[in-house]
């Protein structure tokens, strides 16, 4: 089995139609998504349709839960707040029903896909530290592989180590390891570079490959501009607490906003 995995595609339509032609040309057997397909940017009806439609397998992301009102935007950055507020009023009821049963985790094969991490969809995975918790978990699945999205930044990791994409775009499994593996963003890259990010994982041959696609990030960029005008700012998290770490940048479309 081939799997395609998207993730992050944070209402990125123009990205979100790159990325899937460059999959019709692949041959795989199935594309799922780690979640995030609202948030940020301007079309979170059409892609969430998009993905009703092709039946697209997504588990929840903390993007996803705040829009349906799973959960609320506590702690999150001004453009982030923004979008989410903005998301809420103008999506339909069909696509907000649809997100709030989205599940946390889905199983496919042997692979795991989560958002943030196998136990919370909010929780940042940019470390081997931050990983080495969540083997278990996976391994508890009887699966060997979790894809997860959240950080926007593609990685691979395993208990004996680290694979950076730039040291090369595929990379071969190792029977007997566990992997995690971050496959970037579609909507919303946070790697130093604009183009959209998605990972191939092939069971059959034992490997995996980060796929990078050239997308018109200016049309979607225009649409945010030209969207309705944005709501007050957020409030501070509850209880004093601390605001997670995806906090940042005003630019709502490129920039990193962990």
């Amino acid at each position: 089995m081939r799997y395609a995995i998207i993730s992050d595609i944070h209402a990125n339509l123009e990205a979100l139609k790159a990325v899937l032609e460059k999959i019709e040309e692949l041959s795989v057997d199935r594309i799922v998504c780690p979640g995030d397909v609202v948030g940020y940017n301007a079309n979170p009806n059409e892609r969430v349709d998009i993905l009703r439609k092709m039946k697209i397998p997504t588990v929840c992301g903390n993007h996803d839960a705040v829009a349906c009102g799973i959960e609320e935007p506590w702690g999150f950055n001004p453009v982030a707040f923004r979008a989410v507020q903005w998301t809420r009023e103008t999506f339909r009821l069909d696509n907000h029903e649809f997100l709030r049963a989205m599940p946390d985790v889905q199983k496919f094969d042997s692979i795991l896909a989560v958002h943030g991490s196998p136990s919370n969809r909010n929780s940042y995975l940019f470390t081997g530290t931050d990983v080495d918790p969540h083997l278990e978990a996976v391994e508890e699945q009887e699966c060997s592989f979790c894809v997860y999205g959240h950080t926007h930044m593609p990685i691979l990791f395993w208990r004996e180590g680290i694979h950076e994409f730039d040291q090369g775009a595929r990379f071969e499994l190792i029977d007997g390891n566990t992997y995690f593996f971050n496959v970037g963003s579609v909507g919303q890259p946070r790697d130093g570079g604009r183009r959209a990010a998605f990972g191939v994982v092939d069971l059959g041959t034992r490997e995996i490959e980060l796929i990078r696609v050239a997308c018109p990030d200016n049309q979607a960029a225009a649409k945010v501009i030209n969207a309705a005008p944005p709501p007050p700012p957020p409030p501070p998290p509850p209880f004093g607490g601390d605001s997670p770490r995806d906090v940042g940048s005003p630019d709502p479309f490129w920039h990193e906003m962990r």
